[in-house]
């Protein structure tokens, strides 16, 4: 049965079961009818540079045309009752999100667009102000290092059209988190703290300053919870500033953030009805891994500048560099797995073959960026340009040993970089048909590099075998090519059809090659990279109040990375298919009554093979959800609520589809809150119907030679109600 050792959301193969992305995704309320209808605007669409690249100008959606895309706003953030970025997500159609720590402030969660389960943190590509995160490796985005407060909108665009402007990774979708500017806002700042369940108590503040062309943001908060589980402790503080010069001819920036996160290890709940046990029934909170950590330190730094070439020109050149280092290390599990006894003894070994491992990892990413963006009329057509060339280089260090200060059984160093030239250009025909074209060309060099050291401790097992082989070194270049071809047609003030085809691409990042597969079975640093091609079409229909977006999907994958447990290495799959389809309304019902509602289904089959015709692991097919914001008295008291379905799915691990499912849930959450002159207060109570329910669950390989696992897996349940009493002044 796979342990904890799976689910640290360290840089170790060994995490890959763990990640998979589960409870669903639905409703963002909040959303008025104008709103909508700004985010779906009948002119040009912006082709998503400046605007978020640079986090400056309103913004629309993604700006690639022909794709289906959502915008959360500020304020939809703020009066929604979920308050981390994963839970808001998961309220929208198309994305599903799961939780192995109990969700305290989103840390660690795996956000899954368009269905991909397991490996929906790898397939689904997150931006800050445009520019990715790049983490080549199995440890998800941080959402927790984003704090709320400093969030300007979010912006999804589903299917892999964003593979164009933004490279590999985006092949189920691409999420952008535009944070808030200095620029254009008045002086002032806001202070607010929070306490909630489990000891929860979280303090944030921002400020704003701006003199002539000079403006500042900053930003920090600090959060500190005991956890739903046990060995669920969780303390996160983060810090950011940004720095904007503004002129006539352009502008420059600086961006800096900073991030330190602890993070326990609980582990799953044992069901083994062999054995009579269910930890779910007997003890949900408890925990078999009570030593288990995962701790990480981030910070980054960008800067750049904007251009003004010409009227309708504009040249941007930015750079960054991205530093993350992490430490996670793993001691007895104190169940025995062929009994079912708790060993109530158990004791944190260190040293013990088996029993203890270590991981550290450093990454440092740098990146060059340069583009230049084109708004013009060509033989009096409106046309939009944007054109640039993306570098980015990433080093990785991991030293793996048997604890912390003795020498590495496993010396991963890995060297990879990625040249890329793409464009993308979209012309308006008869005023009202949008068309876009766009192609990008990435080359991606890789050097990878194992070193065993045959004197460490744990190199040995107790019984004198060797734990570790050397993986075989590698150096491979590749060329990659990602194309999107889009339309949009309005036929008139209320209907409009959208449309795209689209190829992207998604390389082996660095534990799926070095992965940490014992006993005679090495690393498989050859994985070949994983294509995709994706058509979709809708509609979008803006009548007075209301405003609904509908589409439909098909995508054809082939050589999906993917997890085995049977040989606990990663390998290419035979050929699979993501299918769909995916609506959104939202309608203002009076003046101070507005509701948002969505539904998806969402389907992943492996298309040939030893699996064909079955489901895809960790996908739920139908998921839905309504919301309503009411303002009782204007903004001095808000009514906001809502309520999610999460259908059921297949268990990770489950490729056969022989084990039970999950259960499908349903969760009921609210929110109060108001403002009255400079203050500010909110109550917050999640799952009030204090439902018992868990987005993630892995199964026993079944058969696994060893007698029949048919029942058996470990789950990792979520709190049932909670609240969340959040106070604040502006000044």
């Amino acid at each position: 049965m796979t342990s904890q050792r799976r689910n640290s959301g360290m840089t170790c193969l060994d995490t890959r079961k763990g990640r998979a992305a589960l409870a669903v995704g639905l409703t963002v309320l909040l959303g008025t009818a104008a709103q909508a209808q700004s985010t779906d605007t009948t002119t040009l669409p912006d082709l998503y540079v400046t605007a978020t690249r640079l986090g400056g100008g309103a913004g629309g959606a993604l700006g690639i045309t022909g794709a289906s895309t959502t915008v959360i706003t500020s304020e939809e953030i703020e009066r929604s009752p979920e308050q981390t970025i994963p839970g808001i997500l998961a309220r929208e159609p198309g994305v599903q999100v799961s939780n192995l720590y109990g969700g305290v402030n989103g840390a660690r969660a795996t956000v899954d667009i368009r269905g991909f389960g397991a490996t929906g943190a790898q397939n689904t590509l997150v931006l800050i102000d445009g520019r990715r995160v790049d983490l080549p490796d199995l440890q998800t985005f941080d959402w927790g290092s984003v704090p709320l407060n400093s969030v300007e909108r979010i912006e999804v665009t589903r299917g892999n059209s964003g593979g164009v402007l933004y490279g590999d990774g985006a092949v189920g979708g691409v999420i952008n988190i535009v944070t808030k500017k200095g620029t254009g806002r008045p002086n002032g700042a806001k202070a607010e703290v929070a306490y909630g369940s489990f000891n929860q108590v979280e303090g944030r503040g921002t400020a704003f300053a701006s003199s002539g062309p000079h403006a500042l943001a900053v930003y920090a908060n600090a959060v500190r919870s005991d956890g739903y589980r046990d060995n669920s402790q969780y303390h996160q503080m983060n810090a950011g500033g940004d720095y904007r010069y503004t002129r006539d001819w352009g502008s420059f920036y600086f961006n800096t953030t900073a991030s330190d996160q602890v993070l326990g290890l609980p582990g799953g709940r044992r069901v083994d009805p062999t054995l009579g046990l269910n930890q779910l029934a007997t003890d949900r909170r408890g925990t078999n891994t009570p030593w288990d950590y995962a701790n990480q330190q981030q910070a980054s730094a960008t800067t750049g500048v904007t251009y003004d070439l010409l009227p309708g020109a504009e040249l941007i050149v930015d750079g960054g560099v991205r530093v993350r280092k992490q430490q996670a290390a793993y001691f007895p599990n104190c169940l025995d797995t062929f009994t079912g006894v708790f060993n109530t003894s158990c004791q944190k070994q260190i040293g013990t073959a088996y029993d203890t491992s270590y991981f550290k990892s450093s990454l440092v990413t740098s990146s060059v960026t340069p583009r230049l963006k084109v708004d013009t009329t060509v033989f009096g057509l409106p046309l939009k340009s944007l054109t640039g060339v993306d570098f980015y280089h990433t080093d990785y260090a991991s030293p793996r040993a048997l604890f912390d200060g003795a020498a590495p059984i496993h010396q991963y160093d890995l060297d990879q970089s990625s040249l890329a030239a793409y464009t993308m250009n979209t012309v308006t025909l008869f005023s009202n048909t949008d068309v876009s074209a766009g192609g990008r060309v990435q080359r991606t060099s890789l050097s990878a590099r194992d070193a065993v050291n045959t004197g460490a401790p744990g190199y040995l097992d107790p019984w004198g075998f060797p734990t570790a082989v050397q993986a075989t070194p590698l150096d491979d270049t590749q060329t990659n090519h990602a194309w999107h071809l889009g339309i949009e047609h309005r036929f008139n003030q209320y209907l409009t059809f959208f449309g795209r085809a689209a190829q992207s691409f998604r390389v082996p990042n660095v534990d799926e090659r070095i992965g940490s597969a014992p006993y005679g079975i090495p690393s498989n640093f050859g994985l070949k990279t994983q294509t995709s091609r994706d058509l979709e079409g809708g509609v979008k229909v803006t009548a007075g109040p209301m405003f609904l977006q509908w589409s439909i999907y098909d995508m054809y994958l082939e050589n999906e990375i993917f997890y085995s447990p049977y040989t606990t290495t990663n390998v290419n799959l035979d050929p699979t298919r993501r299918y769909g389809s995916e609506a959104l309304a939202t309608v203002q019902v009076s003046e101070t009554v507005r509701l948002k509602g969505s539904v998806a289904y969402t389907r992943a089959v492996f298309r040939e093979g030893v699996y064909a015709g079955n489901d895809v692991p960790l996908v739920s097919r139908n998921t839905a959800g309504v919301g309503v914001v009411w303002n009782i008295v204007d903004t001095r008291l808000v009514f906001s609520g809502d309520v999610r379905f999460v259908g059921s799915r297949r268990m990770d691990n489950d490729q056969r589809n022989v084990q039970p499912m999950t259960p499908n849930y349903s969760i009921l959450d609210a929110k109060i809150g108001g403002e009255w002159q400079r203050y500010f207060w909110s109550v917050a109570v999640q799952n009030i119907l204090n439902a018992d329910y868990f987005d993630y669950a892995i199964a026993s390989p079944y058969p696994d030679g060893f007698g029949s696992k048919l029942g058996v897996y470990n789950a990792y349940p979520q709190p049932g109600r909670t609240f969340l009493l959040r106070v604040g002044a502006n000044f």
